[in-house]
Parts: C-alpha cells; sequence; structure tokens
C-alpha cells in the first residue's frame, strides 16, 4: 500500500471551522420527566394552572377573622371559639364565622370566611376557647393561591438547560414529558489491532494494550451533553473498519474514531472516508494532534451523510483533540451552554521547549508556592501516558511562533473544570509502599514517582512541595529543605518462590549465567545496587564495569517496585532488584541486600503549607 504524506496542514481555526460546517444539529425528543435532567428545552412552557391553586396556611396555627384580633396583645389576648380543624391534602368541611377559629396545619387549604392565620406559639388553648395574643393582618401567614405561579404565566423559556430546580418547577406544574433538545448520538471506533477492552485478557507478549480511548472519549461525549454509542473494536483490516464506520453512521449523528490517522502504510482510514464520504481535513497545526480527521460518512437511508471526525490514537492527544475542537460542537448541537471557563494565572516552575511553527495545548499541573501564589509545571509524558489525562490540571496554549518558555514566565492556564479542586500537596520521588500509605491518609495529595535523582533536582527548581529519596545520596547533592522523616527497607534480589537457582547474594549475580530485571537509573534501589557492586568490585580487584557487564540484563531497567518483580512472576527473569514488601506481597521469594533509608524532604518555604504540616503528621503517626 503506498504511504500517504499529510496534506498542508490547517490552521486550528480552519480545524474549528470545518467541524462547525458538519452541521450536527438534531431534532426534538420528548421525554418523561424523571429522564429529562440536563436536558435543554427547545420550546417555552407556560404554567397551566396557579401554583398553589389554592389559599393555604404557612404554618402550624389558627384560621381566623383578622378583625377579631384588632388590639389582641399578651395582655389582653383575644378570646376565639374552636369549631374544627384542618389538615392538608382535606378539603375544609366548615366555614369561619365571627368570633370562631379552626385549628389548621401547614399547607392545609384556608377553610371559607377566614383571611388569616395566626401560628400556634402566639396562642394558647383553654377549654375549647383560643386565647389569640398578637394581632394580625388580613393575608399574615398565608399563601394565597397563584402565589408561587400563576396560570398563564412563562415558567421556563426555550434554552433552558433542566436541574434539580427547573425539574422541580416543572414537577409544581403537573408537567410529566417535556420537549427538549435531541442530543447528538456520537459513534465510537477505536482502531488498531492493538487493542483490548478492558476486561479481556492481555497478551502483553503481542504488544497488546487495553483500549483507553473508547472509555474516555465516550465519558467527554456524555459530559458534553451528548450521547454515546460504542461500537465494536475494529482492528487494521480495511473491509473491516469500513464496516463498522458505516454501522456507526447509519445509526449516528457524529461518528468518532480514534487511531489510524497518521501518515503510515496500515493507517487507512482516511482512505474509507475518501472513497466511502468526504474527507474535508487531514492534519491540523497544532500538537498534540497533528494527524486529526474531519469528514462526512455517506449514509444508505434518506439522512444524507453522518459527519465524521478521526483523533489521533494516542490518549492524551486523542482527548486534547476532543475537548478543543469537538465537544463544543457536541454542546452546541445538544444547546448545552458552554461551561464556566475556569482560568488562573501562574509562574512556569521550570523551563519549557516548544516547537516552533505548530499550536501546542499543553498539560499543565499546578500547585504553590510558599506564600500562595501559583507555580505551573508541565505535565507530558508523551502523548501515549495515560497518567498525564489525571496528573494534569488544565492546559496551556503555546503560540506557534514561540519555542521557549523560561523559568518564571507567566502563564494562563485553563482549567479542565470550573470545579477542579488543586491538590494539597505536590510530591516526588521514590516509588515506595510505606509512602503509598501515608498519602492515603492525606486529602488530594499529588505524588509522582519520578524516582530519587530528579526529585533532588526538581525540589531545587522549587516546584514541588516534597521529595522522596531512598538509598545513598553524593555529598553534592544533599537535599535543601528540611527532613520531614524517615524509615528504613529491606532491599535486595527477588526471585522465584522457594529459590529454586539458589541465588544468594550478588556473587550469584555476577558468576552465573542468570536473566536479572534492574531498576531505571533514577531510582534510589538502582543506586544502592550500584554502591554494593562497587564494594564487590574492590574486594575481587576487580572493575565494577566487568561485574556490571557479566549480569545478564543490568541494563534493563523498569520503572516501579513492582514491575521487575512480576517479570519473575512471568518467567522472563530469574531474578529482580526490590524489596522484601514486594516479594512478600507477590509471594515470591527473596535474597536481603540490606537496609535502605528513605527520606521525606520539605522545600525550605513550603513548610508551614497546610498540605506539607498534613504529611508530617501522618508521617508522625504512621512511623511511631
Amino acid at each position: 500500500m503506498a504511504r500517504k504524506e499529510f496534506r498542508d496542514l490547517a490552521t486550528p481555526e480552519q480545524a474549528h471551522e470545518a467541524i462547525r460546517s458538519l452541521s450536527l444539529e438534531g431534532g426534538i425528543d420528548r421525554v418523561p420527566l424523571s429522564e429529562a435532567r440536563g436536558r435543554v428545552l427547545v420550546t417555552r412552557v407556560d404554567a397551566e394552572l396557579d401554583v398553589p391553586g389554592f389559599d393555604r396556611s404557612s404554618l402550624d396555627g389558627y384560621a381566623l377573622r383578622a378583625s377579631d384580633t384588632f388590639g389582641a396583645d399578651e395582655a389582653d389576648p383575644a378570646r376565639l371559639e374552636l369549631v374544627g380543624e384542618v389538615h392538608a391534602g382535606e378539603e375544609p368541611g366548615l366555614e369561619v364565622e365571627p368570633g370562631e377559629a379552626v385549628e389548621i396545619s401547614t399547607g392545609a387549604v384556608m377553610p371559607p370566611g377566614a383571611d388569616t392565620m395566626v401560628p400556634v406559639e402566639r396562642t394558647d388553648l383553654e377549654d375549647g376557647t383560643v386565647l389569640v395574643r398578637t394581632s394580625v393582618a388580613p393575608g399574615d401567614n398565608v399563601m394565597f393561591a397563584g402565589a408561587d405561579v400563576a396560570a398563564g404565566e412563562r415558567a421556563l423559556g426555550p434554552g433552558t438547560q433542566l436541574t434539580p430546580r427547573e425539574t422541580g418547577l416543572l414537577s409544581a406544574l403537573g408537567v410529566d414529558e417535556v420537549p427538549v433538545r435531541s442530543r447528538p448520538r456520537v459513534g465510537i471506533v477505536s482502531t488498531g489491532d492493538e487493542l483490548v477492552r478492558p476486561g479481556g485478557d492481555l497478551e502483553s507478549a503481542r504488544g497488546q494494550i487495553y483500549d483507553v480511548n473508547s472509555y474516555t472519549v465516550a465519558a467527554g461525549v456524555e459530559e458534553a451533553g451528548g450521547e454515546a454509542v460504542l461500537y465494536p473494536h475494529a482492528g487494521d483490516d480495511p473491509a473491516e473498519m469500513e464496516r463498522v464506520l458505516r454501522e456507526a453512521a447509519e445509526g449516528c449523528d457524529l461518528v468518532l474514531s480514534s487511531g489510524s490517522t497518521s501518515a503510515s502504510a496500515v493507517d487507512v482510514i482516511y482512505r474509507v472516508i475518501e472513497e466511502q464520504g468526504e474527507l474535508l481535513l487531514h492534519g491540523v497545526s497544532v500538537k498534540p494532534g497533528k494527524p486529526m480527521l474531519i469528514g462526512r460518512l455517506e449514509r444508505s437511508d434518506s439522512a444524507g451523510r453522518s459527519a465524521y471526525v478521526g483523533l489521533p490514537g494516542y490518549p492524551v492527544s486523542a482527548m486534547m483533540v476532543f475537548r478543543t475542537f469537538v465537544a463544543p460542537a457536541i454542546r452546541e448541537a445538544a444547546g448545552v451552554p458552554e461551561p464556566e471557563t475556569a482560568t488562573l494565572t501562574g509562574r512556569l516552575a521550570r523551563e519549557e521547549r516548544s516547537e516552533q511553527g505548530r499550536h501546542r495545548l499543553l498539560p499543565v499541573g499546578v500547585t504553590t508556592d510558599g506564600d500562595g501564589e501559583y507555580l505551573v509545571y508541565p505535565v507530558d509524558k508523551g502523548s501515549g501516558a495515560t497518567t498525564s489525562l489525571v496528573e494534569a490540571d488544565g492546559v496551556v496554549e503555546i503560540d506557534a511562533d514561540t519555542d521557549y518558555l523560561e523559568v518564571g514566565a507567566t502563564l494562563e492556564v485553563r482549567l479542565f473544570s470550573p470545579d477542579r479542586r488543586l491538590p494539597t500537596l505536590f510530591g516526588v520521588g521514590e516509588d515506595d509502599p510505606t509512602l503509598n500509605r501515608v498519602l492515603d491518609r492525606l486529602v488530594r495529595p499529588r505524588y509522582l514517582p519520578i524516582g530519587s535523582r530528579p526529585a533532588l533536582r526538581r525540589l531545587r527548581t522549587g516546584a514541588p512541595d516534597v521529595a522522596v529519596v531512598a538509598g545513598p545520596v553524593e555529598p553534592d547533592r544533599e537535599p535543601e529543605g528540611t527532613e520531614l522523616g524517615s524509615w528504613d527497607r529491606e532491599w535486595g534480589l527477588i526471585v522465584p518462590a522457594g529459590n529454586p537457582a539458589e541465588v544468594e547474594g550478588l556473587e550469584s549475580l555476577v558468576d552465573r549465567d542468570l536473566r536479572f530485571v534492574n531498576r531505571t537509573t533514577d531510582s534510589g534501589l538502582r543506586t544502592s545496587l550500584g554502591v554494593a557492586l562497587a564494594e564487590l568490585a574492590d574486594e575481587r580487584g576487580q572493575d565494577r564495569h566487568d561485574l556490571t557487564a557479566a549480569i545478564d540484563g543490568f541494563d534493563l531497567g523498569l520503572r516501579a517496585h513492582e514491575s521487575p518483580a512480576r517479570r519473575v512472576i512471568a518467567g522472563e527473569a530469574d531474578v529482580a532488584l526490590g524489596l522484601q514488601e514486594t516479594a512478600e506481597r507477590l509471594s515470591l521469594g527473596f535474597v536481603s541486600l540490606g537496609e535502605q533509608p528513605v527520606q521525606v524532604w520539605a522545600a525550605a518555604d513550603r513548610i508551614d503549607k497546610p498540605g506539607v504540616r498534613e504529611l508530617k503528621s501522618a508521617l508522625r503517626k504512621k512511623l511511631e
């Protein structure tokens, strides 16, 4: 198959215009009131009756004639004969005459003849006589018919989004069905032979990964006011792609696919769109999201064409493009108002370089410094890293002409939602089971397990509140700040249960043909292993590099304390670097190499930050 090159990249403005031209607006649905939450009215709703439909008492007390109370007070109460009672939900069976009173409940119908009511706490009852110790005017403590809504009044106008408040009003008017704007049906199709739906069996050896986009995009569609319809996963076979896309186009106003949009021999969706519909745009000058497709798909019915947008395959790229270009179009079609924009201004915590010539959507996290001012830091692990979706608080847009942002630059952050709550604590450093349990005690912490060495660098830049460091630290890399707490953890070699290879220590690793899995160079465990190997080399009178070269897999480093151990479980390695706690939790064998200190350091200007104080307290309780 010939390689397809990108056409001239469209500008972001041209992409918005192309999506607007797709015309997603639907018709009118009549839905039961019980299913109308969040929907948008298409016509005005007028009151067909008075609310309330009768004069009713606002309090518990006595219904009477106001003229009978004139001049009454605590010392000289009016004396009225109690002639009956009226409860809510029943029709009064008597008329109030001069000199009479009727006991009445809150919400009950005012009996004929009564023009006011007195609260029970302003009265006394003596042998069938009501003593009224205050004077009242006609209408006091009475809600008259139509006082809430009068028949014929305009209750709600077109374009009103139905929240619980509006639903309550419609209920009071007796409305059981409402005309609302149709929600655009959005078909979601994920492509790629490597994808498996969550819950399915994953074969990592074949390069399979779980399908992230179907569910994240579907949640975004529902949030924007659309109706998400998930279609079966389509592989990379052109015929299967065409079949699934056609099926989605037949039943949906808009089809969103993810993956198979870039310019390579296996990415063929653009060919399907060209042959079975109309391709309006291929490629946008935005990062992430360059390989976006916009077009239309033919339908077999008389409805014409279904709108189509092809999203990139990487989750971060897909969601950035969806939020920026597609969600506004869905909201407009559904009549859902644009969400309240929440922005904040902060200083950039570390320099950032950008590719000149492309508009960039940079996911960022936000924290505060010691003075409570906002600090902004990039959260960009690459478009394939799903954790970027949850570790970021918002987006910074970088102009296509900007290639460098210096530390301290003032940036405007568009938060993902107005109710986005920023983390109370921002920490970076070593991945550790004890630390994870401490973090569970805190309110909205954010912790990035980037390793000990990067954590020390980040702490010096002033972005994180705390850094967690494990293992020996070189003298010239001593942390700058205040230590909040420390503990020791046992580290060593993780082996299969029962230690079938009879691994005894580093000597076994160096002298025998064993498959080993290491940690990344940023890990404190990797540092401790390097120190131990250097000591063994000195004992033997050998060069340390000769020892590391003798270890099969020494240069294979994995993140997180469990990843290497799981290679042992899978039979892909004989030995892995790890913690005793990890080995015990996974029912594996363990050969100890000693204890390693773990220290939690706080930036000097953050000691009094509430989140840091909370962490210090949680550490003290955990380590006592």
